[in-house]
């Protein structure tokens, strides 16, 4: 079972440090709900929820050196299959598929610039129950300093074909699975030392700016100020441990 086609983003989950704080900010900011996962699940990994259904998760790093990060997760019907496609391209495997429970089944890879995004092939588990609304998961970005090497991984990999965006602004790249652009994909800009390659997950909220000033009151901080793009009114900000998001009203959801 799953909500989404293979090739789609389909799932995110936070790796931090303080899963209790985790618990505390992430629902005064989204209105969530969190449930922790019962043993013999993963230690203290908790399911988000909007409105009664599943939108994120959060648990403690495999690495207790990892920094703070949101992972995109791309369903699949196969990730063993996946890993011998990341190989070939010239991927990293980072951690090899395994079950999770009865869950899914998952991998964690690196693109050949250093990317690290994750696969899910769901059995009880299909992944997040609401996306593109207020609350949820609502867009997926890379971020590349080898956007045409990028091209090529992906494409390998997941099926996917790039193609300009205008709405995106220049350079900028969608990601086009069957009849749907799933995802897209930006340059690095010289920001003084931000990472050179990365996946940002992005949530759907009614009013970015109002979304924004609530962070910096729950201890978050602004990375990139509110601002109008042509996919929307956006903004980048860090959880309280330092984890990397971003905010978006669509273009299409503005009066």
């Amino acid at each position: 079972m799953r909500t989404v086609a293979a090739g789609t983003p389909c799932w995110t989950d936070l790796a931090t440090p303080d899963l209790d704080a985790a618990r505390r900010f992430y629902p005064e900011l989204f209105g969530w709900t969190g449930r922790i996962t019962p043993e013999p699940g993963p230690a203290g990994y908790t399911t988000f929820r909007r409105d009664g259904r599943a939108v994120a998760g959060a648990g403690p790093p495999a690495d207790p050196d990892q920094l703070p990060v949101w992972s995109t997760y791309v369903a699949t019907d196969d990730t063993d299959l996946v890993t011998t496609r990341v190989e070939a391209a010239g991927g990293q495997v980072l951690v090899a598929p395994f079950d999770v429970l009865d869950a899914g089944r998952m991998a964690v890879f690196a693109d050949p610039a250093g990317a690290v995004f994750s696969v899910w092939q769901p059995m009880r588990m299909p992944g997040a129950e609401l996306l593109d609304a207020p609350g949820a998961m609502c867009w997926n970005e890379l971020v590349s300093p080898d956007p045409e090497g990028a091209k090529v991984f992906y494409e390998l990999v997941f099926g996917w074909h790039p193609e300009e965006q205008p709405a995106g602004g220049p350079g900028y790249t969608g990601w086009r699975c069957g009849a749907r652009i799933v995802a897209g994909m930006l340059p690095t800009t010289d920001d003084g030392g931000a990472r050179p390659a990365y996946w940002s997950v992005f949530f759907a909220v009614a009013d970015v700016d109002a979304t924004a000033a609530r962070a910096t009151t729950l201890g978050g901080t602004i990375v990139t100020p509110p601002r109008d793009t042509l996919l929307g009114r956006r903004a980048a900000l860090r959880d309280p441990q330092g984890a990397y998001f971003s905010l978006l009203r669509p273009a299409a959801d503005t009066p």
